[in-house]
């Protein structure tokens, strides 16, 4: 196959993730149920930006391969982002139940994960995976800054990279 073949290919055929919110947008502000460590509380981002910037990361669904990549490293991470004073939340559509498991297992009880079961906040943060739109979210972190602005985005369906990102632009809005 010619490389123009597959360059063509790949643009048509690799998912690449979006970010419809930008730097320096007004981030929407939610509160949604949530687990961590298996525990499931209410989870409210204007309550989170009281105490320091906060990274919200959608992501498709819960125990899926690159899902579960992107949540042991983002538990692998938790200490530095804490650190920081940032703390960090995932966001699927998938339900509680799901998500107390998933906070467990993938997550390592390090961090919450928020369950939008119904869709609002990944219609909120126009973040619905294009190639299955109104069902699932696609793999956009933000940093939300503590003025409930967007500081920084990291948008790709790959997992790697996320954490790395959003330590960078943590550390930045410390300075």
């Amino acid at each position: 196959m010619s490389r123009l073949l597959t360059v063509l290919l790949a643009a048509f055929l690799i998912p690449t993730a979006h970010a419809a919110l930008n730097v320096g947008a007004p981030a929407p502000d939610f509160t949604t149920e949530a687990a961590v460590g298996g525990q499931p509380f209410k989870f409210s981002l204007a309550e989170a930006l009281k105490k320091g910037p906060v990274v919200v990361y959608f992501y498709p669904k819960a125990f899926t391969s690159g899902c579960t990549v992107e949540a042991h490293q983002f538990a692998e991470a938790t200490d530095k982002f804490k650190a920081l004073n940032t703390t960090v939340i995932g966001m699927s559509n998938d339900n509680i139940d799901t998500l107390k498991k998933f906070s467990v297992e993938a997550c390592r009880s390090k961090f919450a994960v928020g369950a939008d079961a119904a869709g609002k906040v990944i219609k909120d943060y126009d973040v619905f995976l294009k190639m299955v739109p109104g069902t699932m979210a696609d793999r956009v972190s933000y940093l939300i800054g503590t003025d409930g602005k967007i500081a920084a985005v990291h948008a790709s369906m790959s997992p790697d990279g996320h954490i790395d990102a959003m330590l960078k632009a943590a550390e930045q809005l410390k300075k």
